[in-house]
């Protein structure tokens, strides 16, 4: 397993290849994630010891790209597979896939955690759900995408070029939402100052690793534990 992530533009543009050398593959889990979600799942393996995951990332740019998701997803568990993984995890929400993502995990034999977006991963499903009603006017920051705003978010919906397209894509939200997994004042800073930018009220709301530390151990538990 990796020590650490790359840096968060890589993992924005690049993702984070499937581990290489001498590593062993037969025995070991092999996690398909976002990129926005790298460094959360690396700390998690460290803080609970889970020696036996491996990680691979998408580029979390993909975030704008719904439609490319499930067919990028399926590249990358058919390479663990060559690799010589027999235990797969896709790390992926729904995404706004339409169900792509399912279908191509059903095919390929290998399951996915549920939830409608990876941010929701941090709360936990239900307690997402729970929110829905109240937060249905919602654009939702983790600490990823408040560090990577501007290359995901106003960079790559293009807002730099045309700021006209704002309404375009926000006219429907009344809020950000930052969802914290660490507390940070230079985070909650640039988070809400991507609420400022959007025109949106803030919110801040801790949420810690949440339930992602739960779908990362369930993955171990394919080895009887991991």
């Amino acid at each position: 397993m990796r020590a650490s992530a790359p840096a968060d533009d890589a993992l924005t543009a690049e993702g984070l290849a499937l581990p290489t050398g001498a590593v062993d593959p037969h025995d070991r889990v092999l996690l398909v994630a976002c990129g926005a979600l790298a460094r959360e799942v690396l700390a998690l393996v460290r803080q609970d010891g889970l020696q036996a995951i491996d990680l691979t990332c998408l580029p979390a740019l993909l975030h704008n790209r719904p439609d490319k998701i499930a067919e990028a997803v399926r590249m990358r568990v058919q390479d663990g597979k060559r690799q010589g993984y027999r235990h797969i995890s896709v790390l992926y929400a729904e995404c706004g896939t339409g169900g792509a993502i399912d279908a191509v995990c059903a095919e390929e034999g290998v399951a996915r955690i549920a939830g409608p977006h990876c941010y929701a991963f941090f709360e936990g499903p239900e307690t997402f759900a729970s929110r829905a009603d109240e937060e249905i006017g919602a654009f939702y920051l983790t600490d990823f995408l408040a560090r990577q705003f501007d290359a995901i978010v106003w960079r790559g919906l293009g807002l730099d070029r045309h700021p006209e397209l704002r309404d375009c894509y926000f006219g429907h939200y009344d809020r950000v939402v930052y969802l914290a997994q660490t507390d940070d004042p230079a985070l909650d800073r640039a988070a809400e100052a991507a609420a400022e930018r959007l025109g949106l009220a803030f919110v801040r709301r801790f949420t810690g690793f949440g339930g992602l530390g739960h779908a990362v151990r369930d993955a171990a538990r394919q080895l009887g534990g991991g």
